[in-house]
């Protein structure tokens, strides 16, 4: 049973962490398509508007860019690892969103224009006007984690 089980953990990781990293870039490819020249206003203060994060986490540290993302690098890794111990299905889809969000953002680093090694900056777009403007990768991250979380010591 042991063996079936561990067969299915790395394709329900890559799985999950692909459709991430799919459905991140396509929506950040519609934002860079659609938002350059208007904001799109949905409801109370969330709105769709295009900026470009050449820092962390709400843009925080942009000198240290590269940095961040090889160690977004090593903890993708290390997740990868991790994963293959994990036996429940949600801590197994909370860790593949956590993987595909780091990758989705580290493609931006990676891909895109910008000064030096992984120096692109990343495609964010929703827009609270109360938080700093964020993308689908860094909602899975988020999801992941808190669902980590709280799966944490329940299955």
């Amino acid at each position: 049973m042991r063996e079936v089980q561990e067969r299915r953990t790395l394709p329900t990781l890559i799985g999950v962490a692909a459709a991430v990293v799919a459905v991140d870039h396509l929506t950040k490819w519609w934002a860079q398509r659609v938002l350059t020249t208007r904001d799109i206003d949905l409801v109370w203060t969330l709105r769709l508007h295009l900026t470009y994060n050449n820092g962390a986490a709400f843009s925080l540290g942009s000198r240290f860019a590269p940095l961040i993302a090889l160690g977004a690098v090593t903890i993708v890794v290390v997740l990868l690892g991790f994963g293959r111990a994990l036996r429940g299905r949600t801590s197994l889809v909370a860790v593949g969103a956590i993987i595909g969000g780091a990758v989705g953002n580290l493609l931006d680093r990676l891909l895109r224009d910008g000064h030096g090694f992984m120096g692109g900056a990343v495609v964010d777009f929703v827009d609270l006007q109360w938080w700093p403007v964020f993308n689908v990768a860094d909602m899975a991250i988020t999801l992941g984690a808190v669902a980590l979380a709280l799966s944490a010591g329940h299955e």
